[in-house]
């Protein structure tokens, strides 16, 4: 059973586990799509977490689904970089609500609080690491396809110990020249001495020969990947 409701202002697409009592509050994956997408596309993806155990929450980020922008394409045929800059905005204004999404969650009785994760992909997986860095709360996340770019994660400030101990997977595609693995790649390495005594709880895997826009059974064993991580972490 799904239920599509609003928290607050954010359109979300709750699924729960099978045989679930709702009295008890759940371990928790927030889900967010690609860029043009919405909630509805990836009710399979919530179906699958659910089976892992977890209360599978698809959210609808800012400009999308319910919330679409009126001219959302008149709005992405600009230049490259003013689409970048767009598309940034909506990341950042979409990690922006993830505090209170969470707290709207827990004030429900929907969600423990101690077992909270995200997952994405493409520009979901973006938002995925910014939700990280925006709330200590998440204690796992699967980006998939998703890039840490955004937040200029080179940057000697940039602050690299707002992710552990938060167990973290990225999983990119080999050929993605959509979304280039390269920053994920960099963040992992990065933040490789922040989890010397947990590196169990950071992973970066390849699928190889797969596009951004994988095939049907690739995107199945990501998809499948990322439910076995965050089961392991939080159900």
């Amino acid at each position: 059973m799904s239920d599509s409701r609003l928290l607050g202002d954010v359109p979300v697409l709750i699924v729960r586990p099978g045989g679930a009592s709702s009295a008890n509050a759940l371990p928790t994956v927030l889900w967010f799509h690609g860029l043009g997408a919405d909630k509805e596309l990836h009710l399979p993806e919530l179906q699958r977490f659910a089976a892992a155990g977890l209360l599978a929450v698809g959210i609808d980020a800012v400009g999308h689904g319910r919330r679409r922008l009126p001219d959302f394409e008149q709005q992405f045929a600009g230049s490259s970089v003013a689409n970048a800059r767009l598309f940034n905005a909506l990341v950042a204004r979409t990690v922006a609500e993830l505090p209170g999404l969470i707290d709207a969650l827990v004030d429900r009785r929907l969600t423990d609080p101690q077992r909270i994760g995200v997952a994405g992909v493409s520009m979901g997986g973006c938002i995925a690491y910014g939700a990280l860095v925006a709330d200590r709360r998440l204690r796992a996340a699967a980006a998939l396809l998703g890039s840490p770019a955004w937040l200029r994660p080179e940057r000697a400030d940039f602050p690299l110990d707002r992710f552990f101990p938060a167990a973290l997977l990225s999983i990119t595609a080999e050929n993605d020249d959509v979304v280039p693995p390269a920053a994920a790649l960099a963040l992992h390495q990065r933040l490789a001495f922040a989890y010397r005594q947990a590196a169990d709880r950071l992973d970066y895997r390849v699928i190889p020969a797969a596009s951004h826009f994988m095939q049907p059974a690739q995107w199945a064993n990501a998809v499948g990947q990322a439910s076995t991580w965050l089961a392991r972490f939080l159900a």
